[in-house]
């Protein structure tokens, strides 16, 4: 659940630098507004202002489902203790299982690997027996 909520965190913070952000991009091309008794006229970026709104909008969209999407996997308060408790206990029997498994497999493994450490013994000891044998010739 720890990860869980590390992810969570983490999408959380994403969010609010994707607000951070746009509200950079916003100040930094947004026309300035006219006040009376000042004749002040801005150069509108309108272009790159709708890109930017657009992709912060994606980006902004995009993150706030992937936060719904994390708090939906968080367990809920409705899951009982005995739920939990049931669910370490099959967790934990699946475990066991795949340990189980896993020393059958490792077992076979080293079995595998005498035959083959003797195989290559043998093979070694018929070269050495070649060699003297030739040697003699």
């Amino acid at each position: 659940m720890s990860d869980r909520l590390t992810q969570l965190q983490d999408t959380v913070n994403q969010q609010a630098e994707h607000f951070c952000n746009s509200i950079g991009v916003l100040q930094q091309f947004s026309v300035p507004s006219k006040f009376p008794g000042f004749d002040r006229t801005g150069s509108p970026h309108q272009n790159q202002q709708e890109d930017y709104a657009q992709l912060f909008s994606t980006l902004i969209s995009r993150c706030a489902k992937d936060i719904d999407t994390l708090i939906d996997s968080l367990p809920n308060e409705d899951s009982s203790q005995e739920l939990q408790i049931q669910s370490l206990k099959t967790l934990e029997q699946q475990n066991q299982e795949a340990a189980e498994r896993l020393e059958e497999v490792i077992q076979k493994g080293e079995l595998l690997l005498e035959k083959i450490q003797t195989a290559l013994g043998d093979i070694a000891q018929a070269q050495l027996d070649m060699q003297v044998s030739n040697t003699k010739k």
